[in-house]
Order: C-alpha cells, then structure tokens, then sequence
C-alpha cells in the first residue's frame, strides 16, 4: 500500500461523529485504490515509464486535494511553518511510492495488497526500536503471527511469486511503517488533509525534472488509462481523509482490508489471476495480526486517556 492509504495521521478532534458515513467513505477510499494500482499495472504493459506514472498520478490528484481543501478549510488552510517536516515526509513517500507501486507491477494484484498490509507489524517494531514505546507480549505475539503469514503466502522455496517483487512489497511496507511514524509527529500541528497537499505539491518539481527524460507521446487509450490512475488516487486520499473526520481510527482501520477483496477482483477479471491457497491462508493470519495490533493500539490509548483524565481531576 501506499504511505497515503495506511500512514496518515490522525484528523483533529470533531464534534460529532458519523460512523457509517465514514465507513462508506473508506470502503469508496479503498475501491478506488485498488483502481489505480490496477491501473499502474495496465499502464506497465503498455510501456509507460513508472516515472510517468508517478508524475501523473501527482498531477491530475493536486489540483482535487486543493480543491477539497479550499472548499473545505479555505485555501489559507494549507499554509505551513513547517515545510522541512513535509519536505522530509516527501522525500520518503516517493520512495515509497515507488516501491508500492513497483510492487504492483511485480506481483499479482492480492499478494502486493496483502504484503502491504505488514506495515502495522514493522511499525510496531520501528516503535519499540525508535520511539521507545512499551510493546507487550501481546504485539509481539502479533508480529511473529503476521511474519508467519507471509512465509506461509510466499513459500520462498516455491517459486510461485518472483523473490524481487515479494522484497520490494515487504520494502514499502516497511517505508511506509516509517512514514507513518513522521506522520504521527506532523499530525500534532497538521492536519491530514493539509499534510498530503503538501506531499503532493513537493513532489512535483523533482518528478517533473524526471520526467525530461522518460516522457514520451502515448496514443489515446493510455491517456484515459493515466487519468484514470490519476483520478483514483485522488479521490482515495480525499475519501481516506474525509473519513478520519468522521470517526476515530480504530472504526475505519478495520475496514481497509477490503482492498483484498478488491484486488482479488480486479486480478481475476482483467489478468486471470486467482490466489493460491496459500495466499488465503497466509493473509489471513496478516489480517488478524493486523487487527490486532490496532486493537491493542486503541486499548493503550484508551488507558492513557483515562491516566490524563484521573489526573486532571
């Protein structure tokens, strides 16, 4: 997955919340996801650079992320005292968007959606190995589960998926976790919506330096092909976003696993790729190692918030 679909932060504090609204919108934020990778996959085949295909999936998504924000916030929103901080965040999303989308260009559709679900599992080591945080038998348990599913996915020994693409989905997780630990410190000044402009918006000018030497003519079907790609990518952020306003993390987290489903369509109807076996079981346990983590994540939050609480009264 991409840094933007499982690492952003957490939006401010609203006054009401709409639960199912904002279900809907991460299930809408998780199908159109799955579109633009199925779409940067479609756009491999037809010989278009991957530069190509970052640079245009940035392009066509700002000027919707900018919208949103004018609409929503009024355009003063984006303005930032702290364009090092997303400066750095940028320079680690378009490595990682590489490789997140370099992993869909490798491997079938589910085991790269299913492989990017890890990253909840390297963060929590990232967070007991950087940040210091208490990781309880709990997690850990957790993390062994959902490295176990990966073996069991891609049997090393079995040839079924190529080694490369299978290192570089676990390296975009990996990323990501990381992104998603810079994220967690931007979000206490920033809020989300404003944080991806500010990546889209950085972004442009070193793809576009890139693309002097990978752009290239493309007849009329690619084009509708990376707009498209483009189009997709930004309705997700806006979707994944809106949702953080809506309802806490852990009532919307769950539900990006649905992308699985969606990935597993779209794989079957357009390339003629069913999972193995293997790849059902070894998910699974990526899920629930997921879940779990996250469900653990939202009791030690619950219990520091009844800390604060005791303490102010």
């Amino acid at each position: 997955m991409t840094s933007e679909t499982i690492a952003l932060p957490p939006a401010p504090p609203v006054r009401e919340e709409r639960p199912l609204f904002a279900i809907g919108l991460r299930l809408a934020a998780m199908l159109s996801i799955s579109i633009m990778f199925a779409t940067a996959k479609l756009l491999s085949a037809r010989n278009v650079h991957l530069v190509e295909t970052l640079f245009y999936r940035q392009a066509i998504a700002l000027p919707l992320v900018f919208g949103w924000i004018a609409w929503s916030e009024g355009a003063g929103a984006v303005r930032t005292k702290r364009i090092g901080a997303h400066l750095s965040r940028t320079t680690l999303g378009l490595i990682g968007m590489i490789l997140n989308f370099g992993s869909y260009i490798l491997l079938p559709m589910t085991e790269a959606t299913t492989i990017g679900f890890t990253m909840p599992i390297f963060g929590t080591i990232l967070s007991a190995a950087l940040l210091r945080e208490a990781t309880g038998i709990h997690r850990w348990s957790a993390v062994l589960l959902g490295f176990a599913g990966v073996l069991i996915m891609v049997r090393p020994d079995a040839g079924h998926f190529p080694m490369a693409g299978v290192a570089v989905a676990l390296s975009a997780a990996l990323l990501t976790a990381v992104i998603s630990i810079l994220l967690r410190e931007i979000g206490r000044t920033e809020g989300a919506a404003v944080t991806v402009f500010w990546f889209t918006l950085l972004s442009m000018p070193p793809l576009g330096l890139a693309m002097l030497f990978y752009a290239q003519p493309h007849d009329g079907a690619t084009w509708m092909l990376l707009i498209l790609m483009g189009v997709s990518g930004g309705i997700a952020q806006l979707c994944m976003t809106g949702a953080l306003r809506w309802a806490p993390v852990s009532v919307v987290l769950p539900v990006d696993y649905s992308a699985i489903l969606w990935a597993t369509a779209f794989g079957w109807l357009i390339w003629g790729d069913w999972p193995l076996v293997t790849t059902f079981a070894g998910g699974l346990l990526i899920i629930l190692s997921g879940l779990y983590i996250a469900w653990r994540e939202h009791v030690r939050t619950k219990r520091i918030k009844a800390a604060a609480d005791a303490v102010i009264a």
